[in-house]
């Protein structure tokens, strides 16, 4: 397993990582011995990097990484979040980016993935109403106690991006980036690589929408939040199809599976990107750390770039209220 680095600090971790908030909640039913499972055998595949959040469950998915890299602490770079309040029976409280939450959310955090120091530490959404400067000075601080090894933000804007990497280097920057999310190329990968800030793409496979195994809207759990989103709702749905359509006809060609095609694809867009698709199964785990060993040449690249470019998807990447909350 190749190494990256991300940011210029001196984090380093595997060229694929382990998004785990599906092994908790959105995407239908639990299983956690399974996910367990999944997250020993990425070990044993050369996956250094697992990614959660406070908000994931809520709460319970800090405390199933934990579980299950005991033991294993020294073989893994571990990245969770705060900023995303929830209460204990789930409901959304909105975004929180004061000093004081920022402590508190790692202090539990410590406790529920059972370490002594969070390697990567994002702020998960900024919070409009504290100024960016005082949310890193606060993560900073956490720093200086060996609470945290390296700072991250998610879902920023450029210019706060340039603002918290004053005050405290930010390592990482973490957005949605796959073959139907490409809003990053316009300013956010631009300003992290002129600040030598790393890029980590969740959602490499939209959701999961880019493997081609969901048909209609109707495959997904009654439960999975997927079923309430812009894209695999009616005539979106339909829509987008087509471009999985493209992705499964170039696999077929390259001799790859349509989910190999897609990460490798994000691979190839850059040494400063380390894509982080999620999975409960070992088997799609297999199937995703498969893509390392595809290579797209400059002529395969061009044509996906043709036939899905910049705003090839139809719905937006959120509901409404979720979408506000984004490139602040």
């Amino acid at each position: 397993m190749q190494l990256k680095s991300l940011g210029q600090q001196g984090l380093k971790v595997s060229a694929i990582g382990l998004g785990c908030m599906g092994m908790s909640e959105f995407y239908g039913q639990r299983n956690d011995q399974q996910s367990i499972s999944t997250i020993h055998r990425a070990i044993d595949l050369g996956v250094t990097f697992f990614d959660t959040a406070d908000m994931y469950g809520p709460f319970i998915n800090e405390e199933l990484l934990g579980e299950a890299l005991r033991g294993k602490r020294d073989q893994v770079i571990i990245a969770t979040k705060f900023a995303n309040v929830r209460g204990p029976n789930g409901e959304f409280l909105g975004v929180r980016g004061d000093p004081q939450y920022v402590k508190e959310c790692c202090e539990a955090s410590l406790k529920r993935l059972q370490v002594d120091t969070i390697d990567l530490y994002y702020q998960h959404r900024v919070d409009p109403k504290v100024p960016i400067e005082e949310t890193v000075g606060a993560m900073a601080d956490l720093v200086k106690e060996g609470k945290v090894r390296f700072l991250g933000l998610s879902e920023a804007a450029a210019s706060t991006i340039k603002r918290a990497h004053r005050v405290h280097p930010i390592s990482a920057l973490q957005t949605e980036y796959s073959l139907w999310s490409r809003d990053a190329e316009q300013d956010i990968l631009p300003a992290t690589r002129e600040l030598g800030i790393g890029y980590v793409a969740y959602s490499p496979l939209g959701r999961g929408f880019l493997t081609g195994q969901f048909k209609t809207p109707e495959d997904f759990d009654s439960e999975d939040y997927r079923r309430r989103s812009p894209r695999f709702q009616g005539e979106n749905f339909t829509k987008n199809l087509s471009l999985v359509k493209v992705i499964e006809s170039m696999a077929q060609q390259k001799g790859c599976t349509p989910a190999q095609l897609a990460i490798a694809w994000v691979i190839h867009q850059g040494a400063d990107i380390v894509p982080i698709p999620g999975s409960k199964s070992r088997h799609h785990l297999e199937d995703n750390i498969g893509a390392l060993a595809v290579n797209l040449n400059q002529e395969e690249l061009h044509l996906i770039n043709e036939h899905i470019p910049q705003g090839a998807a139809v719905g937006e990447r959120y509901a409404g209220p979720q979408m506000l909350a984004l490139n602040r």
